[in-house]
């Protein structure tokens, strides 16, 4: 029969450094792991990652739970059959914060909209509740936000306790528990009561703050990013940074940047319109010179100051403009880019030139009959593959 270890976080998840006795190694994920007689570590599990840290000077990689064993992965053999362990506190604080902070968030939820937590995600930088919302409007984010805020504030006693099966029924659970037995519940004094076997802060004023970042539909349902406590200062910080920054290039206050910032856009947009305007005009004045110029019905040239858009603009209007054959190539500093394009009274299928120039040129490409693109990697070659291209059309014209 194997011997049960003993998890002092359910006792204390405030307990740093603990010592154990060695009941087991094993070879895990093709580490070394260890069973204790007790530990301190937190096993992934409930959304909830790991705890890290330290058993006898040696890294512990992973913690997880296996078949009812808690198996410590670490860096290399312990040889010794007593050991001291100690865990990282700062991730152990974090995470307490964060899954704290989850069931008053959770538990806002339901009493507010009767929306059930469907799944929960603590993550690096934030954490993730999907739930039982087909919508959720910004108004009613502000609202959810401000009850579990309320919560923290209010400083209520967060506590864990084990209850029998048979007795559960005397809690109002938000949702009914998933394993059988002895239950833990992790109660939010007055407010929250939930099966959960996760390390908690004593009081939810530890969890400091919880703000919500964002929300999404996943599943034909509500997913909402947060973070709680220390990642909640550190967000604030970053933003207000930012939001600093930018007052002080608008020269607006903080409250009135958004309005400046909307300007900006409208002034871009229109200046953007102006623009295009301009360009077309130029280009059009161009496509008449290459026509002016032009000794035969193919046009061919090689640009090196021009963007493909450009480009592919001016050859629609030469060949909108007579019967002609534009063979045009664009040479940038990484990449080359070939448009080819035909009027359509002439009655050639540019797509069948482009596996020709796109072996030349390494690329890639398609389009219409009568316009293709190829970009590619040799720019080297882009004259020859233009010949090429030339080459083929005098065929077809003949």
């Amino acid at each position: 029969m194997r011997e049960e270890t003993k998890r002092l976080y359910f006792e204390n998840p405030y307990q740093v450094e603990f010592e154990a006795q060695v009941i087991r190694k094993i070879i895990h994920e093709q580490k070394p792991a260890l069973i204790l007689d007790q530990t301190c570590f937190y096993p992934e599990s409930g959304g909830q990652p790991c705890d890290k840290g330290q058993i006898g000077g040696i890294n512990v990689l992973k913690v997880v739970e296996d078949r009812g064993e808690v198996l410590h992965l670490v860096e290399k053999d312990v040889s010794s059959k007593k050991i001291k362990g100690q865990i990282d506190w700062e991730r152990r604080f974090d995470h307490m914060q964060q899954h704290s902070g989850q069931h008053i968030l959770s538990q806002s939820f339901y009493e507010l909209f009767e929306a059930e937590t469907l799944s929960f995600h603590l993550g690096i930088d934030s954490s993730t509740v999907e739930m039982d919302l087909r919508k959720i409007s910004e108004e009613e984010i502000e609202k959810i936000e401000k009850r579990a805020n309320d919560i923290i504030f209010q400083n209520r006693e967060i506590k864990s306790y084990f209850i029998p099966e048979e007795k559960i029924k005397s809690l109002p659970l938000r949702k009914p528990p998933q394993k059988k037995g002895l239950i833990r519940v992790v109660e939010v004094s007055r407010f929250d009561y939930s099966a959960c076997g996760g390390t908690h802060v004593r009081r939810a004023g530890e969890i400091g703050l919880i703000k919500i970042l964002k929300g999404e539909r996943i599943r034909n349902n509500v997913r909402l990013e947060f973070v709680c406590g220390k990642r909640a200062f550190e967000d604030y910080s970053w933003k207000n940074k930012a939001l600093y920054q930018l007052s002080s290039r608008f020269s607006a206050h903080e409250r009135d940047v958004f309005a400046s910032v909307e300007k900006l856009f409208s002034d871009l947009k229109s200046q953007k319109r102006i623009n295009r305007k301009l360009q077309e005009n130029m280009t059009g004045y161009l496509a008449q010179e290459f026509i002016g110029e032009a000794k035969e019905n193919i046009i061919k040239q090689i640009f090196t100051d021009k963007k493909a858009e450009e480009v592919k603009y001016l050859a629609l209007n030469i060949i909108n403009k007579g019967d002609f054959v534009v063979l045009f190539g664009i040479k940038g500093e990484e990449r080359g880019h070939l448009v080819l394009a035909c009027s359509q009274s002439l009655n050639i299928d540019m797509r069948e030139i482009v596996p020709a120039v796109s072996s030349l040129i390494k690329g890639k490409g398609g389009g219409s009959p009568s316009l293709v693109e190829v970009a590619g990697e040799e720019v080297e070659n882009l004259e020859f593959a233009l010949s090429k291209a030339e080459e083929y059309v005098k065929q077809k014209m003949q």
